[in-house]
């Protein structure tokens, strides 16, 4: 069974992003979205017959009433979210998370592959938990380092997988958007919260969507059990948990 996926801020596909990954896992690259002339030039090089678009932004009219992909991923611009950077968020022109919630609005995919810098975590993920939610999807996350698949570095990133939450459908409203902004409310001392989960160490986290939530393992965990998910992972720095009923967990 061919599994598609609309890729989004493609680069050239590969060393920068994640289609030739994806296309290695036996997935199909139905389509790409890059701004870059040049990265569009190699993306076109290496898959001829994939269809381009060169605005995220309107990506979404572009793709118009073609069938939905099976999957959306992309990793959008990290500057905003940085710590190498101006750490602006949402304030920074090149904060482009909206535009990537507008197109998974519009096409519904199965599955949404979100990729950032751990930086994401304090400045911007209840955003996108939020937005993930109001649009029907549950998520988890954890922080990979490039090192746990045996580069010679550190480089940790965070990967987002969201799917349709287990009682409804996507693109459900009613109280989705209460549960969005539970989530935001959750994050708001993002200065105050550090959430670096470690590969290998079990610390996936999971928000429901329906029912605005954020627990460890199974479904179904419980509270306390949640409440005492911080645990030390290979490098020291431990896994954290937010739960949109509270404020959050600070940072240890």
């Amino acid at each position: 069974m061919t599994f598609n996926v609309l890729s989004l801020f493609s680069g050239i596909g590969g060393l920068r992003r994640l289609d030739l990954g994806l296309e290695r896992a036996g997935m199909t690259i139905t389509g790409q979205v890059e701004i870059d002339p040049w990265c569009r030039s190699i993306l076109a090089r290496h898959w001829p017959e994939v269809p381009r678009h060169d605005d995220v932004r309107t990506a979404a009219d572009w793709w118009g009433d073609r069938a939905a992909p099976d999957l959306v991923a992309g990793g959008f611009p990290c500057q905003p979210v940085s710590s190498a950077g101006k750490r602006l968020a949402q304030a920074d022109s090149r904060w482009l998370w909206p535009a990537f919630a507008q197109v998974i609005r519009h096409l519904g995919p199965r599955l949404v592959l979100v990729e950032n810098v751990p930086g994401l975590l304090v400045r911007g993920m209840g955003d996108v938990l939020g937005d993930l939610a109001s649009l029907g999807y549950d998520a988890e996350w954890d922080c990979v380092p490039a090192a746990f698949v045996g580069a010679p570095h550190i480089r940790n990133r965070v990967w987002i997988v969201a799917y349709p939450q287990r009682s409804g459908r996507v693109g459900a409203n009613g109280d989705q958007r209460e549960h969005a902004a539970a989530w935001r409310a959750g994050w708001s001392r993002a200065d105050d919260i550090g959430i670096f989960g470690q590969a290998g160490s079990q610390s996936c986290v999971l928000a429901d969507a329906a029912s605005a939530r954020c627990e460890t393992g199974t479904p179904g965990a419980s509270r306390q059990a949640r409440d005492g998910a911080r645990r030390p992972g290979p490098d020291g720095l431990g896994s954290a948990l937010a739960d949109a009923a509270g404020p959050g967990s600070p940072d240890g």
